[in-house]
């Protein structure tokens, strides 16, 4: 599940989740279930399965010179809802060019698809930490998208030609849609999906997002100062590095948070905000429900299930 997101631009509601609804070969799926359906949509309405890269990993594209290569994207989708689906490259470095390409779902088995898309000579990509192409799979577009003709080679951007075809995946509570074994190579055909191990799949997500985990007096393994009587400093260490700086998510509630120190325990709600610092450490920051000695150290605790902190920096 990690780094897809949805971009929800219709009347439809949706559930996702992680399926062990899965094909040969692979242990689990992404799954999106139709909660509301809906049945009008409007000219403007829209619903993509939206993954976003950096630059600097596209640079084997080598778009925008004459050396350009072909790409070609491959994986394994289930939909109650048959017919023509949309898939979408959008570059955002280069006034949103884009190109599209569809598919079939013919029936409610696992399918693998396959799908190459041209060279593009114009517009390179940054190389850089930054957003510079979205990947998305259409399961909603209004006419708005759908009344010029598809836009199967690389092109300027063209709104009505985004979606042309667009089945409407989200017009019936019985509507599920998933999706697994997703790759995209820099290629004329595709190979198989590649298996990474566990750790480096974590180590890759690590890169976005970096969470410590809820649990009742569970030890976060980050050590804070007290700075003066009623302000804590909490420092952090990102490993590996993160894309960039990241901002600050947390479970904050009445006394969530404990920090031991010199014999005694002091709790609080929540934490501040952050010295974000760089992609490699920062500091977390308290002045409100504390009461210690300036210099003193401690060890931070969770003190409730809904307690966590994490950090992220993701596109």
């Amino acid at each position: 599940c990690d780094r897809f997101k949805t971009n929800n631009g219709c009347g439809a509601q949706v559930a996702i989740s992680q399926s062990t609804d899965a094909p040969d070969g692979f242990a689990n799926s992404m799954k999106w279930e139709t909660t509301t359906a809906d049945t009008s949509i409007a000219a403007n309405d829209s619903f993509l399965i939206r993954y976003t890269f950096e630059g600097q990993d596209l640079q084997d594209m080598q778009k925008g010179t004459s050396s350009a290569k072909q790409v070609t994207l491959s994986f394994y989708a289930k939909s109650v809802k048959q017919g023509t689906f949309i898939v979408e490259l959008m570059d955002d470095d280069n006034s949103s060019r884009h190109v599209n390409k569809s598919f079939t779902i013919s029936n409610t088995n696992w399918n693998r698809y396959t799908i190459t898309f041209p060279a593009d000579t114009t517009g390179a990509f940054n190389n850089d930490n930054l957003s510079s192409m979205d990947m998305n799979f259409w399961l909603v577009a209004g006419t708005s998208y759908t009344t010029g003709t598809l836009q199967t080679t690389w092109g300027a951007s063209a709104v009505a030609n985004r979606a042309v075809g667009q089945v409407n995946a989200m017009d019936s509570t019985s509507n599920n849609f998933y999706l697994t074994g997703v790759q995209l190579e820099v290629s004329d055909h595709a190979t198989s999906f590649e298996h990474r191990s566990y750790s480096q799949e974590l180590q890759l997500c690590k890169r976005y997002y970096q969470m410590f985990s809820t649990g009742v007096n569970t030890y976060t393994g980050l050590t804070s100062f007290y700075y003066n009587s009623t302000r804590i400093e909490t420092m952090v260490r990102y490993e590996p590095q993160m894309r960039t700086s990241p901002s600050l998510e947390q479970g904050s509630g009445s006394n969530y948070f404990i920090l031991y120190s010199n014999n005694q325990a002091d709790t609080f709600d929540g934490f501040g905000g952050i010295n974000a610092g760089c992609n490699l450490s920062g500091s977390l920051y308290q002045t409100t429900g504390l009461s210690g000695t300036a210099g003193h150290a401690g060890g931070l605790y969770l003190n409730s299930p809904d307690a966590y902190i994490a950090f992220t920096a993701e596109l």
